[in-house]
């Protein structure tokens, strides 16, 4: 049965994309060139900060201790939740060998990139639970330098409570510069840093544009856009609930999409009219953002049965999924396409923003139909290695040989058939004698 859609989005034009895309290259282009002078020309120009990049150890310090101690032991509890569920995922991690076959023995090992670079989006908003999923990420999975940037809060210094924050998650360093020439910093090794083998870490459509531009040379965590968010309920959930939990993301900014599918049209139109005092409710800028993000992307469809709405789901391939339905245990079960999972009425996405443990740096744009988001594994090169003894030698040479010639490449055989003439028949009186 075709999907009812009570509310549609409109889709939006692609030069807006494609005229970040131009001015990112030239941006990355001037700075490559240029270094860190560029850098910070930019950082005066479009930040309009006149400090220095480096934030030295002394300011750091005295902004720890500006901070509140309910705050910071507030920020602890997440960081503490965060540090061990990434505890969790590394133990998942293994180094391990096997005997393929008698005298063929093959492994993995688990190896950190050397230096992460971590952005932490700032600016309107002070993103403190970026900087610990991030940078406390990085830290368990083993990365010896962790540089940390983050932009000036409106002309001003990065926020003592994120300065705090970056360094109890572990940062090496921590630099205030944002945008496209925060993560040029990182790529090209600026301002003292090394050169990143890796940038994680959310930003604006700027921030993601150079990532996905720098992406080959160094390593990034995903494709990333804006934030978006799906809610499946029946007729079982609270539509206050609901309204507040999808505005609660559509807050994030005028590009953010948020779906609703659900069972009950009954519901879906509560929900609908719930909104509107949702967002009124809300203080600027985050009152136009969420009421822009809600005209213009968000969807709200009844389904059929639970079933249509998995699929509905597995479709869009959400960023942020949440279930507020019966038999949670189906739906844990059922589905295959999110970034991350909140099963049930009293979880939210807010939970996994902030502190529960799960990272909240995901796929958006559908990008979770094929990726997970940011764990240790991001961080870590999963390498192989084998040996190869007398015992297995022949075997193996004569089989890639052959596989080798099939294929037509010719080198490849002989550096197998090279190891029958002359190890095998080394080996052979050896074996004899003993």
């Amino acid at each position: 049965m075709p999907l009812t859609y009570l509310k549609t989005a409109t889709p939006q034009p692609q030069d807006a994309l494609n005229d970040i895309a131009d001015t990112v290259q030239l941006m990355l282009g001037r700075i490559k060139a240029g270094g860190a002078q560029v850098a910070l020309e930019y950082a005066r120009q479009l930040d309009g900060w006149s400090g220095e990049i480096t934030v030295s150890r002394a300011e750091i310090d005295a902004a720890i201790a500006r901070v509140p101690q309910s705050l910071k032991d507030d920020i602890a509890w997440a960081h503490e939740n965060i540090r061990r569920f990434a505890e969790a995922q590394r133990a998942t991690a293994q180094d391990m060998e096997i005997e393929l076959r008698p005298g063929l023995i093959a492994g993995q090992k688990q190896i950190p990139v050397a230096a992460a670079g971590c952005y932490v989006p700032g600016g309107r908003y002070t993103h403190i639970a970026s900087a610990l999923m991030s940078i406390t990420t990085a830290r368990v999975a083993g990365v010896e330098d962790v540089t940390a940037v983050s932009p000036p809060c409106m002309g001003g210094p990065i926020p003592d409570e994120m300065l705090y924050t970056m360094d109890l998650a572990g940062a090496t360093r921590i630099l205030c510069i944002g945008g496209v020439q925060g993560v040029a910093a990182m790529a090209f090794g600026l301002f003292g840093a090394p050169e990143a083998d890796i940038l994680v870490g959310p930003g604006n459509a700027y921030v993601a544009e150079a990532k996905r531009q720098l992406f080959g040379p160094v390593g990034i965590d995903m494709f990333a856009g804006p934030t978006d968010s799906l809610v499946l309920a029946d007729d079982s959930a609270d539509p206050e609930i609901v309204a507040i939990d999808l505005i609660g993301q559509a807050e994030h900014g005028v590009n953010s999409p948020v779906w609703l599918a659900t069972t009950d049209t009954g519901l879906a139109e509560a929900v609908i009219k719930a909104v509107p005092g949702v967002i009124d409710s809300l203080p600027e800028p985050n009152q136009s953002a969420a009421r822009q993000a809600w005209h213009d992307l968000a969807e709200v469809v009844v389904c059929d049965n639970r079933e249509e709405m998995a699929q509905y789901s597995d479709e869009k391939g959400p960023e942020h999924l949440h279930v507020q339905a019966r038999n949670l245990d189906w739906w844990r079960k059922r589905l295959h396409s999110y970034g991350s999972l909140f099963l049930g009425e009293e979880t939210t996405v807010t939970f996994g923003d902030k502190a529960s443990g799960p990272n909240h740096v995901l796929p958006t744009s559908g990008a979770a139909r094929y990726t997970g988001g940011l764990s240790v594994h991001k961080f870590l090169k999963t390498v192989t290695w084998q040996t190869v003894d007398a015992e297995a030698l022949p075997d193996l040479a004569r089989v890639s040989a052959v596989i080798s010639r099939a294929e037509r490449m010719e080198g490849h055989a002989r550096a197998a058939d090279i190891r029958l003439e002359k190890l095998v028949q080394a080996s052979a009186p050896k074996a004899a004698k003993a």
